[in-house]
């Protein structure tokens, strides 16, 4: 599990060295810090990327009400999967009509449980779901997933789930024999897609089944679901949001005439608003490296480096000594959970912090209990007034204010 380090400069402002260090004082650490000034800044740059286009924002990438609170205030919808992130839009005063039920695979539970909130509009991608709507055909609409694959894309989401491009007209065929509306067709080409081919392949695809099923007289299809996968930039060669969705607006624009187009962000809009912060608690020489135990692991925060594939940018705060080769591991007594291999680190000391930058993506939401080693607190910052009932208790640092989120 080898790692290259990224150096990754602390900005300006109040998140600097000192401010870090005096929050990590007062509140001990690990600590995840969600800035949602970033969450609203990232959620316009892919609107106005993809002008036109109704953003439902993937819960399961950042399951924070900070974060729904501020998506909600922006305009956003919501992409629900399961009965708990229902129950956190609900919480936070998100309307059913702004949210989609996008799991391919539900318990008959479920569909109740969404259709009383209100969410109508749910995905299927083989006969054994769409029959489970025969007796809801009054009360719901279904989008038919496609599976396109992508190889570019760091998480390939269409080997699990996703029909065969052919086999979508045998769905077709039978949810109008049984009398089920299918108000169009959704994909999601895999998380993390470095470059935009699959993404465009997938509309002009998409874009043919459509007008093929209009052509044949059976549903208008009207509303195409481009599904994730716009990239985070964890490194210099991830390319801006601006160039990956030029290609993907000239093939929406080619689209059959009304077809209305929705996306599923996640990993684009929470990567970059989260840091981690977390301590050195002991250190030890093992061959020619320097060992250093952090109070945060893969079992932690650091989750991403084993579910995700991901490498994230990392810095210490210490900045004077002379590097040499070190390592980076958690807590637990779990011989993988080890953060980074083979960089080069100025010696630490037990109390030295160590930052994760790019940390707001399947992170926190994939960590475990493992150990009972606590999880990191969460710390908000830059959150507007809203509708989420959390219940939280402000912090003031160098006049600034944040809120500590209660688990």
């Amino acid at each position: 599990m080898k790692n290259l380090l990224h150096i990754y400069s602390l900005r300006k402002g109040p998140q600097n060295a000192l401010w870090l260090q005096e929050l990590a004082h007062r509140e001990g650490t690990p600590l995840l810090l969600v800035n949602c000034q970033i969450i609203e800044k990232q959620y316009k740059k892919l609107a106005k990327a993809l002008p036109g286009t109704d953003f439902f924002y993937a819960i399961k990438t950042l399951p924070h009400q900070s974060v729904i609170n501020t998506l909600h205030s922006c305009g956003c919808g919501f992409d629900i999967a399961s009965n708990g992130e229902i129950a956190m839009v609900e919480s936070c005063g998100v309307p059913a009509a702004r949210c989609i039920h996008t799991h391919p695979i539900k318990r008959p539970s479920d569909i109740e449980r969404s259709l009383d909130y209100g969410c109508t509009t749910f995905v299927v991608d083989n006969p054994c779901e769409l029959e489970k709507f025969t007796k809801y055909r009054d009360r719901a609409s279904i989008l038919i997933r496609v599976g396109f694959r992508s190889p570019d894309a760091v998480v390939d989401l269409a080997r699990k789930y996703g029909c065969q491009p052919e086999d979508v007209f045998i769905l077709l065929e039978k949810a109008a024999e049984a009398g089920i509306s299918v108000k169009g067709l959704s994909f999601h080409v895999g998380s993390q897609a470095i470059t935009p081919h699959a993404h465009v392949r997938a509309i002009e695809d998409s874009g043919d089944i459509i007008r093929e099923s209009r052509r044949r007289g059976l549903f208008l299809l009207e509303i195409l679901d481009i599904g994730g996968g716009f990239p985070a930039a964890y490194s210099d060669d991830v390319p801006d949001i601006e160039e990956f969705c030029a290609p993907l607006r000239d093939a929406i624009s080619y689209l059959p005439e009304n077809t209305r187009v929705i996306a599923e962000p996640g990993r684009y809009i929470a990567a970059p608003a989260v840091t981690a912060i977390s301590s050195v608690i002991g250190k030890a020489m093992r061959g020619d490296s320097m060992w250093y135990y952090l109070d945060d692991g893969v079992y932690g925060s650091y989750s991403g480096r084993i579910y995700d594939s991901a490498t994230y940018p990392i810095e210490v705060l210490k900045k004077d000594g002379t590097p040499r080769p070190s390592v980076l591991a958690g807590p637990t007594c779990d011989s993988i959970d080890v953060i980074a291999e083979d960089i080069m680190l100025p010696e630490l000391e037990p109390g030295d912090l160590v930052i994760g930058h790019m940390m707001g993506a399947y992170t926190i939401a994939t960590a475990t209990d493992f150990n009972l080693f606590p999880r990191p607190k969460i710390v908000v910052m830059n959150e507007k007034q809203g509708s989420c009932r959390a219940q939280t208790h402000v912090l003031q640092r160098n006049g600034f204010t944040t809120k500590m989120a209660r688990s």
